[in-house]
């Protein structure tokens, strides 16, 4: 699969996974914006595209594209995809959307993290949110530390979904992505899998998240807000105050529009001048 160096082989148990519904040219730039020094390989689960999406021509980068019958959703597309890294031998699958963008070496760092880290199922990366264009807004920078992650699992949104490196049979074994919460299928997951292992956060910008007024948190908000609420009711733990504060701020989100919120974000998460 690669050649024999320690460096190279490195990454021959590590998938890109990557669910895409049309959007060529977005699936292209993100792609594209990976760089390891190994051989990258990548699984793009087509969720029913027209056209159908094809694997662009990438140095050093190994595409299937597995495509699905019919459009499906998210959920069942990452479903089919870890079940498929899985048949094929894969022990890692590195999240990232079409559209998202890599940093550098950042397959490399996570999948160094969880050789080290047996108990972590799940490893995140600090995000920079950006515009379409690429400008930046606002840096997402959850804590680090598995039982911080825990306390304010329903609080904030501590793990970035397409920054996330995951143990393929961990997944699995807690029940894969599923359908029961449509649009929370991230937080759905993480939940069953921080009660079996860990998720943790290497504290470091791994990916550049893009803001798609026309993404499932723009489109599918109240969704979204409705399945994290009925989540937060399932998992609600009485003893701790930032799953009451999680509870309310879900409420709040459920009756203020979508953009009025992003404004919010904005204004408390940007740059300030001078820093």
């Amino acid at each position: 699969m690669t050649n024999s160096s320690a460096t190279a082989h490195s990454l021959d148990d590590v998938a890109v996974l990557m669910p895409a519904y049309n959007g060529q040219a977005d699936v292209d730039l993100t792609l594209a914006s990976f760089s390891e020094n190994a051989l990258i390989h990548v699984l793009i689960v087509d969720d029913g595209s027209t056209p159908p999406i094809v694997a662009p021509a990438i140095p050093n980068m190994q595409i299937e594209v597995l495509r699905m019958p019919q459009n499906g959703g998210i959920e069942r597309a990452l479903q089919t995809g870890i079940d498929a890294l899985a048949q094929r031998g894969f022990r890692y699958a590195a999240r990232i959307d079409a559209g998202d963008r890599s940093v550098p070496q950042r397959l490399a760092k996570q999948r160094e993290f969880m050789e080290l880290h047996p108990q972590v199922a799940g490893l995140g990366m600090w995000t920079q949110v950006v515009t379409r264009e690429g400008k930046p807004l606002f840096m997402l920078t959850p804590p680090a530390e598995p039982n911080e992650i825990r306390r304010l699992r329903f609080f904030r949104s501590c793990l970035a979904h397409p920054s996330m490196m995951l143990r393929v049979d961990a997944v699995r074994a807690v029940g894969n992505y599923r359908a029961a919460y449509p649009s929370a299928e991230d937080l759905d997951l993480f939940v069953r899998l921080m009660a079996r292992y860990d998720c943790a956060n290497l504290p470091e910008l791994g990916l550049y998240y893009e803001l798609n007024e026309g993404g499932i948190s723009a489109t599918k908000r109240r969704r979204q807000v409705s399945s994290t609420l009925r989540l937060q009711l399932r998992y609600f733990n009485v003893t701790n105050l930032y799953d009451w504060l999680g509870l309310a701020k879900n409420l709040l989100h459920f009756v203020t529009p979508y953009r009025a919120l992003q404004r919010v974000k904005r204004t408390l998460l940007a740059p300030r001048a001078g820093h």
